[in-house]
């Protein structure tokens, strides 16, 4: 793997930038692997680099039937952060949060990460106790959390409307300052490049059509490019994990919307932390290229569709000229959508399946790229122990039977 340094970049500019290796190699899928990764997105990436990294587990092939990076992680809105309420969930995000922390010196990738912080902005005084009860929750918890003030929100973002008449008037809030953003396409593909450094198999325009299920369990993966003989099988494909696990033969209680975002035209630096707003129902950033990031909640039906709808986008834009009235002229550069996988206690699904040698990655909903570390740490641990992490013991299939859920809803909701 060429290591990535100023030296390197300056050997290369001499040589007029032509002689760069491919960052991952296109290989052949081999007979069989010890273990099959499907979907090469965020999640499956890191499952394969952690399986080759912590438990020496190399023959492995991650089947992903498009391009790498070009699902669910392309299409998110790049936040990072683990301002969550339940413990189990914030010792689980505050660990990828810590992942994330050292990603660019660990996989020799610029991530991108920019911890500008995450305000939660309160306009009622019922929001002020509801978020006074989530930061000490967090701070119980061991994660960083700040109480704001309408004048700390002022200080910290200056171009929300603090007019006496405001529709939504800034009350207070609290902010994470350890959140911010960071870059999905250099997240998948420092994963794929590390891990394929490790001797992993990324296999792309690889569709995976079927399973061959015997007496013990899963045999073989059906693709597009043949049989292939398996020992293990981790399913990470996010909105579809529902789809094969219908060719596997059992249900998964997860329901599949699109999410929207989008982004406008770039315009000068002005505004940098995140700023999210529950009760207008938006959060917003600002790129390095200048263009704002803005997202809100799920369209109000079950799609797969990657293009959203125009309602959901009048909706997220009126939220934000709502809190930014110097904003309502900006024009709109892109929008796009991705599909994400909701559970029912809005936490997600690290385990066991009902059949051998299957194991789930799944559920993510709106959190799955904040998740990518944690969770391809924990569902590397899976495969390679048949255990879950101790991070991960409560994420089982087994609580929707014993009731034991964990309701993150509030604390997902639209702050993806």
């Amino acid at each position: 793997m060429q290591r990535y340094s100023f030296l390197s970049l300056a050997g290369h500019a001499l040589r007029g930038h032509r002689a760069w290796p491919q960052a991952w190699r296109s290989p052949q899928p081999k007979p069989a692997y010890d273990v099959v990764i499907v979907g090469g997105g965020g999640h499956g990436l890191a499952t394969a680099y952690y399986l080759a990294k912590n438990h020496g587990v190399r023959n492995v092939a991650v089947f992903e039937k498009g391009w790498i990076g070009g699902g669910n992680t392309g299409r998110n809105t790049t936040v990072v952060r683990s301002n969550y309420l339940f413990p189990e969930s914030a010792r689980f995000y505050d660990h990828s949060l810590k992942l994330y922390e050292g990603l660019s010196r660990e996989l020799n990738f610029n991530i991108m990460l920019s911890q500008r912080g995450m305000v939660t902005l309160a306009h009622s005084r019922h929001d002020i106790d509801a978020q006074r009860r989530w930061a000490n929750a967090m701070r119980i918890n061991g994660i960083d959390s700040d109480l704001l003030t309408r004048e700390d929100v002022r200080r910290l973002v200056p171009r929300l409307d603090y007019a006496p008449d405001a529709r939504l008037p800034v009350l207070g809030g609290f902010t994470q300052p350890r959140a911010g953003t960071a870059r999905h396409d250099a997240v998948a593909w420092g994963y794929a490049r590390a891990a394929d450094a490790l001797g992993v198999d990324i296999i792309q325009n690889c569709e995976v059509t079927g399973f061959d299920i015997g007496a013990d369990g899963v045999r073989a993966v059906k693709t597009s490019l043949g049989l292939i003989g398996v020992g293990r099988v981790g399913l990470a494909v996010a909105g579809h994990s529902s789809v094969l696990a219908r060719t596997l033969g059992f249900r998964l209680p997860v329901q599949s919307y699109a999410l929207q975002a989008m982004v406008s035209e770039p315009i000068k630096p002005l505004l940098d932390t995140v700023v999210l707003s529950p009760s207008a129902g938006i959060y917003v950033s600002q790129s390095d290229k200048g263009e704002l990031v803005i997202g809100g909640g799920l369209d109000l039906y079950a799609s797969y569709a990657q293009r959203g709808n125009l309602p959901t986008a009048e909706q997220v834009i009126a939220g934000l000229i709502t809190l930014f009235p110097s904003f309502s002229r900006l024009r709109m550069l892109r929008q796009w959508a991705g599909v994400v996988d909701v559970v029912h206690d809005s936490t997600p699904i690290l385990g066991r399946s009902p059949v051998p040698g299957v194991f789930l990655n799944c559920g993510w909903g709106t959190g799955g790229f904040k998740a990518i570390p944690a969770g391809g740490w924990c569902f590397a641990h899976l495969l390679a122990k048949n255990e879950s992490h101790p991070l991960a013991t409560g994420f089982g299939l087994d609580r929707f039977t014993s009731g034991a859920l964990i309701d993150e809803a509030a604390a997902s909701g639209i702050a993806h």
